[in-house]
């Protein structure tokens, strides 16, 4: 079962000396709450909410990254347009690897979806510098806006025709309603 919901009060077990709480979860199936009542361990995670980007925008990114690429001569792809703009607005950890975990890292890392990049930023004493950038399919509404914000300027900027201000804007923030 995968719902949202929110803690209403928190406590401690008595016998088990281990933290309680209560939650109000936004459903209302409780046959299915109720068989896992009945389960001996269960797998939880709490974690904060946030709002899933809409597909309508996601779909937008990507017709404006082809729109880019295929006005740029030399053949580059949409999919590089996109690696592009992720590290230039995107997310990403700073982290410090060994120089002879590199690589491996980086492949695992990579192959997580086309936004996993690492770019390496320097080396010293057999350790190298990077930052780890997160795809945009982790990203919530905010950082997805400012992903789109960033190639609707580069088509812009290419004299590519984009959607009027008024309907990106409504686009951006129709996230924020859901």
């Amino acid at each position: 079962m995968r719902t949202t919901g929110i803690i209403t009060d928190i406590g401690l077990d008595i016998s088990s000396r281990k933290a309680k709480i209560s939650l109000v979860l936004d459903t209302n199936e409780l046959d299915i709450v109720e068989q896992l009542k009945n389960e001996n361990k269960l797998n939880i995670e709490l974690k904060k909410y946030r709002q899933k980007r809409s597909l309508d925008a996601n779909s937008y990114c990507w017709v404006l990254c082809d729109k880019i690429a295929k006005s740029i001569p030399g053949g580059i792809s949409k999919e590089d347009i996109y690696r592009d703009a992720i590290s230039y607005v995107g997310t990403f950890e700073p982290m410090i690897i060994e120089e002879k975990a590199f690589e491996k890292f980086k492949d695992i890392w990579q192959k997580q979806g086309l936004g996993y990049l690492v770019k390496e930023v320097s080396k010293k004493d057999k350790c190298v510098k990077v930052f780890a950038y997160y795809g945009s399919s982790s990203y919530d509404s905010k950082e997805m806006s400012k992903l789109i914000e960033f190639i609707v300027e580069q088509a812009k900027g290419l004299n590519i025709e984009t959607l009027p201000a008024e309907e990106i804007n409504s686009l951006l923030e129709s996230w924020d309603k859901k």
